[in-house]
């Protein structure tokens, strides 16, 4: 992965989280993401329909948000028992001022383990550029 990569998955805010429902349809939604030691973190309901999904098939896909400078990963996701360890719960905390160790609501912590990227670099909104 090139250091610019790795820079957006250390800063962006949201990254996209594609999950397979029962029926096989997509369930796609933005989540708050922490990208450390090589691997995702995301803090989740356990009555979500995220959480129902991921008990059922642990494949995911995450993609940032820009369109033009494309970052796509194909993983596998597992919950992690309790409790989160300081270290990562700083790194939350840090970058989006959420204590996840204290919040009651959130209280399913997932990790997810790239096995495929993607990455490419497109044009701009009039379509010019691109790599």
């Amino acid at each position: 992965m090139d250091s610019k990569t790795e820079q957006r998955l250390q800063t962006e805010r949201n990254i996209w989280l594609a999950t397979n429902r029962a029926d096989g349809r997509p369930h796609l939604v933005p989540v708050w993401f922490v990208w450390w030691n090589g691997r995702f973190y995301l803090g989740i309901q356990s009555g979500s329909v995220k959480a129902q999904n991921l008990a059922r098939n642990p494949k995911v896909s995450l993609a940032l948000e820009d369109g033009v400078r494309v970052v796509i990963c194909e993983g596998t996701a597992v919950s992690l028992p309790s409790p989160i360890s300081p270290e990562l719960n700083q790194i939350f905390q840090t970058k989006y001022n959420w204590n996840f160790a204290t919040d009651n609501e959130y209280d399913l912590l997932i990790q997810i383990t790239p096995d495929k990227w993607l990455t490419w670099t497109g044009g701009d909104a009039e379509g010019n550029g691109g790599e």
